[in-house]
């Protein structure tokens, strides 16, 4: 088993108290990390998506809970986001059932985190799960051998499933691009359109790396712009992907709205538009180096809770730099190189407006430095 960076965390936080939540899109690993934390020991396992624990648990007293946890000391509640009023069913047990631990995951943060923000305020431990991160394929690799593996991890990505099952990487990337991921999002009345969120997904898969105006995307899928900022929304909500706002700090010509959009895992984006290409015979390895590696980035700082604010950085003469990363009053920033042999300068606009900032160029030959610590 791929032993996961959040699984002693969670582990030192059992009965504090607090209940535990676990975010991340669907087939991250969410269950199998919780039931490796809990592994030993005894406790029960409820599923949001079963209609009677649905009932159940929905408009539900600490005495009615009771009876259902009988002499267990930990729950485990499974897509808590589909069970109404979770959050004061959860707040029920860290205010009134002290001695019973709940653990609840979620595949999607408009539901479960809208749910819980309130009652559970001051009583919850709140992590997020993403896809295998380049630091936990090390573990179990080793920093050689997972190197090697660096085109594979571009193409197909890093999703649990699909690391495990060599051979089978392009049917499972289909099957969960063309549905699963996106379950949660079809359940909602917001998403009156499916084949307009499909569209939508092809053109971002499309401008991986370029600066994306919602207006354009809109006109070439057919809808508005406010159409298109509204399911961007829930697409990042629901863990799929990630906007990158531009840095604004009132230089001159400094681009001041713009905005990213990556994908939180290589693999989705190349099954959302059917390209399996090796990287050797791909136009677009730029962008897939550039997805891949702000992906581990944020996943790094996160699991080593570090809490920065991430940009991108251009001007209105297309001078450009790939992330900016302001940590407190410093700033650090970021040229993406799949090849080491490409000279890279960082703008003079940048480092005269920006002068104590930090200035690194990333490639596949010093990544570990950047992803390790």
């Amino acid at each position: 088993m791929i032993i996961r960076t959040l699984h002693t965390s969670i582990e030192q936080r059992l009965f504090k108290g607090k209940a535990i939540l676990l975010f991340g899109p669907r087939q991250s690993g969410k269950s199998t990390l919780v039931e490796s934390v809990l592994a030993g020991k005894e406790f029960m396992y409820l599923n949001g998506d079963d209609s009677d624990v649905r009932e159940i648990l929905t408009s539900t007293t600490a005495a009615k809970l009771r009876l259902v946890v009988g002499n267990k000391k930990i729950l485990f509640i499974d897509e808590a986001q589909r069970i109404p009023n979770i959050g004061l069913t959860l707040k029920l047990f860290t205010d009134q059932i002290k001695d019973v631990q709940v653990i609840a995951t979620g595949s999607s943060a408009f539901e479960l985190s809208s749910k819980v923000n309130e009652p559970l305020t001051g009583r919850k431990y709140e992590f997020m799960l993403y896809p295998l991160s380049f630091a936990e394929m090390v573990q179990q690799n080793g920093l050689i051998q997972e190197k090697r593996l660096l085109e594979h991890r571009m193409i197909y990505g890093s999703y649990p499933e699909i690391v495990t099952n060599t051979g089978e990487e392009r049917e499972l990337l289909k099957l969960l691009a063309s549905s699963y991921l996106y379950k949660d999002l079809l359940m909602l009345e917001q998403i009156k359109k499916p084949l307009l969120l499909e569209k939508l997904l092809k053109a971002l898969a499309l401008q991986v790396g370029s600066e994306v105006s919602y207006q354009e995307i809109g006109q070439t899928i057919g809808s508005d712009s406010k159409t298109v900022d509204k399911y961007i929304d829930l697409l990042e909500k629901a863990y799929v992907v990630f906007r990158l706002p531009a840095l604004n700090r009132n230089v001159r010509n400094e681009i001041k709205k713009g905005k990213k959009i990556y994908f939180y895992d290589n693999g989705i984006r190349n099954a959302i538009i059917n390209n399996f290409k090796p990287v050797t015979s791909r136009t677009d390895v730029g962008a897939l180096w550039e997805n891949y590696i702000i992906s581990e980035r944020i996943k790094y700082m996160q699991y080593n809770d570090i809490d920065v604010n991430s940009y991108f950085w251009r001007t209105t003469q297309q001078q450009e730099i790939d992330l900016i990363e302001e940590h407190g009053d410093e700033l650090s920033a970021f040229e993406f190189k799949w090849s080491a042999r490409e000279k890279r300068r960082f703008p003079q606009t940048f480092t005269d407006n920006y002068a104590g900032a930090k200035t690194f160029i990333i490639s596949p030959d010093n990544m570990e430095e950047y992803l390790l610590g």
